[in-house]
């Protein structure tokens, strides 16, 4: 069976940082491209695995069409899904049993970890946030401030017509 020290020897190989949270339990920071970095927390139990990373918080709008793009997105993955927490935080959550687990798996569950997050988080923010959004595009825009970290949301301020 693989042990934690196993599991963060093949991470420092990588390269990948990381942290210990616990006895059994390491959480990876990985670079993302719409989110700045996902952290993946990796539990080695004395018979699952679990795997789990925080995707984004509770929506402030549009709740069920937030959780029907979820619950749609849980048909496609294998081994992860998405779920929510007591406060309606949206995480990615997966379990294995220990017995079956490699190494391979576990950078296979890290690049879907990262992979599903981070290609998820604009449409989240998008479907549950947009107001926000828009408000803070509007404060910036009259403030003549940066706007390039809003810059995957211009669509939504942009007039089709000129495109």
């Amino acid at each position: 069976m693989l042990s934690l020290a196993e599991v963060t020897a093949y991470l420092a190989e990588q390269d990948l940082n990381f942290e210990f949270a616990g006895d059994k339990t390491v959480v990876v920071s990985l670079p993302g491209t719409n989110k700045q970095f996902v952290n993946v927390a990796m539990t080695l139990g004395d018979s699952v695995f679990k795997i789990e990373s925080f995707v984004a918080r509770n929506p402030d709008e549009n709740h069920e069409v937030v959780y029907r793009w979820i619950l749609e997105q849980n048909r496609k993955l294998l081994v992860i899904n998405y779920c929510l927490d007591h406060l309606g935080d949206i995480y990615l959550s997966g379990v294995l049993p220990m017995e079956t687990l490699n190494l391979d798996q576990i950078d296979q569950l890290l690049g879907v970890m990262l992979q599903t997050s981070d290609n998820s988080f604009n449409v989240l923010l998008e479907l549950g946030f947009k107001s926000a959004i828009e408000r803070e595009w509007a404060w910036r825009t009259s403030k003549g401030m940066d706007l390039a970290n809003l810059k995957a949301f211009a669509h939504l301020f942009t007039n089709p017509e000129e495109n």
